[in-house]
């Protein structure tokens, strides 16, 4: 089966327990997927037994520190590991200019046998193609947040499964496309506002599209007691709802 290991589930303040929300894709066949870049992830990665050139590809689902601040420091590590495989990345085109610029910033072509890297636009569009492998074919939706970003659904190819992904969002009406009928919704729960949802309202968009469970991600830790978040969405999912922490590992 394959799964999704919570690499941090915080909003964009964090704790020393919960890191900026990241994940990784994990397939049968293919290597790992990392959906956006937390603080470390190769060293947590390093933790569930892959190797340190073993993610061939990184998406990023909009330009905000909490998702893309940990990019330099991946790529320095990898690089002083000595990878020499290619990564990829994905992104809407907003999110990839941006990125690049972040490495030119820090001279990384003056880094001697650096590893070839790559960065694929995605279109700012519903159910745009951003990868297929053996193990997955990942669409996306532009969603409603401060500046453009990306949602994700997820397909598993071996078991028809879906996991949708909303990213950092307010409702809109992209989420029902994006999220109908899936097996997992993995739904941001930073509060209700502009940008952001409550956990009330994640559990609307999952008794909306007809979500089979619901995972909160992306909510507040600092003097923040989440355990109310869980209660709060079932006052409108009458699904399963799991609160999502750093290092927890689903199948799908």
């Amino acid at each position: 089966m394959a799964r999704i290991v919570i690499l941090g589930s915080a909003a964009v303040v964090s704790d020393a327990t919960h890191d900026n929300t990241h994940f990784l894709l994990i397939g049968e066949h293919s290597t790992p997927v990392l959906v956006d870049c937390g603080s470390n992830p190769l060293g947590k990665i390093k933790n569930l037994g892959i190797s340190d050139d073993g993610v061939g590809d990184v998406i990023l689902t909009h330009f905000h520190p909490d998702h893309v601040s940990g990019v330099p420091n991946m790529l320095m590590h990898m690089w002083q590991l000595g990878r020499q495989a290619p990564l990829r990345f994905y992104g809407l085109h907003h999110c990839m200019n941006r990125t690049e610029d972040l490495m030119n910033a820090f001279l990384w072509e003056t880094w001697p046998d650096f590893f070839p890297v790559t960065f694929h636009r995605v279109r700012e569009r519903g159910n745009a193609p951003v990868l297929e492998n053996e193990d997955f074919r990942i669409m996306a939706w532009p969603v409603k947040h401060f500046i453009p970003t990306i949602g994700l659904r997820i397909e598993n190819k071996i078991t028809g499964n879906i996991l949708a992904y909303t990213c950092d969002t307010e409702p809109t009406d992209a989420l029902q496309p994006l999220c109908q009928d899936a097996d997992m919704l993995v739904h941001e729960a930073a509060g209700k506002g502009i940008g952001h949802s409550s956990p009330r309202q994640a559990g609307e968009t999952a008794t909306l599209v007809g979500a089979k469970s619901l995972y909160l991600i992306h909510y507040q830790v600092w003097n923040t007691d989440p355990t109310p978040f869980v209660p709060e969405a079932q006052e409108a999912y009458d699904g399963p709802v799991t609160l999502c922490e750093d290092y927890d590992e689903y199948e799908f």
